[in-house]
């Protein structure tokens, strides 16, 4: 008997998930194309396409984690794994029809939008994205964490970038941090408008403005607040974002495929 339950343990212990994600970390080394300002990303999706058994094997150890085992894990492991998940997802989805689209919205209906669509296997359930990113993620009480609306990536180029390495628990709250930062420092889709005066910001921040208004911020004025640096040149810009003061507009979304082929 103590024969077999050291030997039931070993077993589990040797395909214990591996929560450095090595093999979707080392797929975004390749195919991840970041731009010479670090702030913005393409995805060389022809790459992953001849790497798709690699995706595919590495989707697959996601989709074989059960409920229990996800339970036992750290909020950070928990994290991390998810949105993990979803980035690789949305290439996975991507590449079913690559390179014949010109966005990702070309892959839903007038039915039933990409995001919708359940077509993989995770924690025991056929899901869709949206299944992770708001039952998961965003589940009230569950992570409560507003800074995964610049991890996780929708393969557009209005998202904030791929990230050129996979997300993991021991570097996570650096990892947000940092693509928080960067995704408030692109100009393009985030700046105080010299001219104007008026901070003009993504629509992510209209669509989740909840999630940005939760906790310590309690306004999406002050969560902007904190990272004046990146939005702002000069000393009096940046108090004046600090200060809340610019009125606040929404730039249009732009939903070209991210691809670093075109």
């Amino acid at each position: 008997m103590l024969l077999a339950a050291l030997a039931l343990a070993s077993a589990s212990s040797a395909f214990a998930f591996d929560h450095s994600h090595a093999a979707w970390d080392a797929l975004l080394k390749r195919h991840v194309v970041v731009a010479p300002n670090g702030v913005s990303s393409r995805a060389d999706y022809a790459g992953f396409r001849a790497d798709r058994a690699a995706l595919q094997a590495y989707v697959d150890g996601l989709s074989a984690v059960t409920q229990a085992e996800y339970r036992g894990w750290k909020r950070e492991q928990q994290l991390a794994f998810l949105i993990n998940a979803y980035n690789a997802q949305t290439v996975s989805l991507v590449l079913t029809r690559y390179p014949d689209l010109a966005s990702i919205k070309d892959l839903g209906s007038i039915l039933k939008s990409p995001w919708k669509r359940q077509f993989f296997t995770l924690l025991g359930a056929e899901r869709s994205l949206d299944d992770v990113e708001h039952g998961l993620i965003r589940a009230p009480g569950a992570f409560e964490e507003p800074r995964i609306h610049f991890a996780v990536n929708c393969a557009s180029v209005g998202c904030p970038m791929l990230r050129a390495e996979a997300f993991v628990a021991e570097r996570l709250d650096m990892q947000l941090e940092d693509a928080a930062r960067k995704f408030l420092a692109d100009r393009t889709r985030n700046r105080l408008d010299a001219g104007s005066g008026a901070l003009e910001i993504s629509k992510i921040f209209d669509w989740y403005r909840e999630d940005f208004e939760k906790g310590a911020s309690g306004s999406l004025a002050r969560f902007l607040a904190h990272f004046s640096d990146q939005l702002a040149d000069g000393a009096t810009a940046r108090t004046l974002v600090r200060d809340g003061r610019p009125p606040i507009r929404y730039l249009d979304y732009d939903w070209k495929l991210n691809d670093a082929g075109r």
